[in-house]
């Protein structure tokens, strides 16, 4: 490839669970703000994801580059700044080395000074080491490896390595200890059977390429940051996919992602970053943990410990790993202590947690089109979750989302078909943006834990206070089907936008709304379809008019609800998936004093509107069904 020959590579839905017809409040998407909390402009102002020029270009002089080719038990050099003793070629100075050829027990090491910017054309290179990293860059202030267009290259290490007191932390088949980034169009495979599989010690940067890698443990790590604007990337990793570990500093520790195209299967956590996740762009086909069918709780809320007995006798998680002892190894046998209320995990030997997309701080998703299947929650953050765009689908054995602090979504689609609670966090707010929601359990929940009281499920998180727990519904378009509470707050509920429908639960132990705080509502439309028993509806710190109302037997599954005003036109209508017998329902269309009709298979009865709150409820709720009351 010549100077003049660069090229600029970067990698440039959702169905809902319920069917829902006629009601406006489910049926169209939902016009959407693009705010973004003061918290994650915080976080994302910290980090810098910026990709030079020099990371994507792929130029270079082949005339005055240095050719490597490996053959025979020997490597042959042409030019100076290298050296080689059989098949290990040691590279000292700065400039352009093109890399060819097949080595049997080969290696490539990176010695030269700490302001040594050092590039690496792989064209057709095949190395294999059997007692240590196949490259290793032990000093340089840069390296680039170029994938050159149309080019295999493969690199393998052994399951064990023979380490000096010079490389005794080398873990990875490519392991830097500087900035390295990777480029070109060629591919790139590498079979970590060792540990890791691309490893740099401070940033990593991958622009393009097909990069295929097998990995015992961490498919890639880049400690300070890992940046990605393109690439095709094949991944199956004995633990984590991709991660960023630096907890020193606050700048770093970090994962962006603004394209490429990712097919990722890990025993662990899929990408998991010790501050900020954030993803602009790229398609992503993530399974975790043996996916969903794997999942950490069963439909009844109480432990799955086939997730963690089958990933140690081989069944269900991937690559046949065993879930780890303590000495990393797979057993099979009684499964490990659960992990802590944060669920943070610090190192992969013990390492329980599964999820999906895993930040510290945040994880910002404003792009990007994902298919998760995850055996804990497709989304985390021990901090805050912002969603500003992208079509999110998701089956969780877990949450669909969880956030230990604010949980926000602005814009996108967000599709959770499987999980235990659907989306989970101690605020969460809803300004735009299309969402459903299948849960075994609640379906949104501010407060997190679990309604079973099993609190030994993996990724169980428990909120120990109500005090700053809200659920903000201001727009979208939200579809919630519910076996447990529709939508749960341990705080308050306040909706002033928005379209919301759920399909809440059918025994009286749950609600469609349950609160424990107060329940306004100023505006928006939501229809909220549940059993009798434990039923509650807005209170009268309300200023537009809402409905609770109890009919007098239990409506079929399937079968249309309308409302409808006294001139018999349709206010409302919705087609629940099953059984139910109360309803909540909102609108500005409701007048004082006008006689509406709640049609539902073969019953049909009438309520007048006589204030804020109209009620009949006589249930057992511990909320607050009429005018902020008891309902007893």
């Amino acid at each position: 490839m010549k100077t003049s020959d660069t090229k600029k590579l970067a990698a440039i839905t959702a169905a809902f669970f319920i069917t829902v017809t006629a009601f406006s409040g489910c049926s169209e998407s939902a016009s959407s703000s693009q705010t973004t909390s003061s918290v994650s402009q915080a976080a994302k102002s910290d980090i810098d994801a910026s990709i030079a020029a020099e990371d994507i270009d792929v130029g270079y002089d082949e005339e005055s580059s240095v050719g490597i080719t490996f053959a025979d038990g020997s490597a042959a050099i042409d030019g100076e700044g290298a050296t080689s003793e059989g098949e290990t070629v040691t590279i000292s100075q700065a400039g352009t080395y093109i890399l060819s050829g097949t080595a049997t027990n080969g290696r490539i090491i990176v010695l030269a000074d700490k302001t040594a910017e050092i590039k690496l054309i792989f064209n057709g290179l095949d190395i294999t080491c059997s007692d240590n990293a196949p490259l290793l860059v032990s000093k340089a202030k840069k390296v680039y490896i170029v994938l050159e267009d149309g080019t295999e290259n493969v690199l393998t290490d052994s399951a064990s390595y023979s380490l000096g007191e010079d490389d005794s932390n080398t873990d990875g088949a490519i392991f830097s200890k500087a900035d390295l980034t990777i480029n070109g169009s060629g591919t790139l495979t590498v079979n970590a059977n060792y540990k890791h599989g691309i490893v740099s010690k401070d940033d990593l940067v991958i622009t393009g390429g097909n990069i295929n890698v097998t990995s015992a443990s961490t498919a890639m790590e880049g400690k300070d940051s890992v940046k990605i604007s393109g690439g095709t990337f094949n991944i199956s990793a004995g633990t984590n996919g991709i991660k960023s570990t630096n907890t020193e500093a606050s700048d770093k520790g970090f994962i962006s992602v603004t394209g490429g195209s990712f097919t990722l299967v890990a025993n662990n956590d899929a990408f998991e970053a010790e501050t900020v996740l954030s993803i602009e762009d790229g398609s992503f086909d993530i399974t975790t943990g043996g996916g969903s069918a794997n999942a950490s709780m069963k439909s009844d809320g109480t432990p799955n410990r086939n997730w963690q007995n089958n990933m140690g006798n081989g069944g269900g998680g991937p690559n046949g790993m065993g879930r780890p002892d303590d000495n990393g190894n797979g057993t099979g046998g009684e499964p490990p202590a659960m992990p802590t209320a944060d669920n943070t995990d610090t190192t992969d030997s013990t390492s329980t947690s599964a999820k999906a997309l895993k930040a510290g701080n945040e994880v910002n998703i404003s792009g990007g089109e994902f298919k998760i299947d995850s055996a804990d929650d497709s989304v985390h953050s021990n901090g805050n979750i912002v969603v500003t765009g992208g079509n999110i689908s998701a089956a969780s054995g877990d949450n669909g989302m969880h956030a230990n602090e604010n949980l926000t979504i602005s814009d996108g689609t967000v599709d959770i078909t499987k999980s235990y609670e659907g989306i989970e966090g101690s605020i969460v707010t809803i300004d735009g943006g299309t969402i459903s929601v299948a849960a075994s359990d609640d379906g949104i929940n501010c407060a997190g834990g679990s309604d079973t009281g099993s609190t030994d499920r993996m990724g169980a998180d428990q909120f120990s206070s109500q005090d700053g727990v809200e659920l903000n519904i201001n727009g979208g378009t939200v579809t919630i089907d519910a076996e447990g509470d529709g939508l749960d707050s341990n705080g308050n509920f306040t909706m002033t936008g928005g379209k919301v429908c759920v399909c809440g639960p059918t025994n009286g132990g749950n609600g469609a709304l349950d609160y424990n705080g107060t329940a306004t509502v100023t505006g928006g439309t939501l229809i909220a379809c549940g059993a009798v028993g434990m039923e509650e509806g807005f209170g009268d710190n309300s200023t537009q008019y809402s409905v609770l109302h109890d009919l007098g037997s239990t409506v079929s599954a399937n079968e249309k609800l309308t409302i409808t005003d006294s001139d018999g036109k349709e206010i409302l209508s919705f087609t629940p998936t099953k059984t139910w017998q109360s309803v909540v329902f909102t609108s500005a269309d409701l007048k004082k004093g006008e006689t509406y009709t709640i049609t539902a298979g073969s019953q049909s009865e009438t309520v007048t509107i006589d204030g804020i709150v109209t009620s009949n409820s006589k249930g057992m709720s511990f909320g607050r069904g009429h005018g902020g009351g008891r309902g007893f």
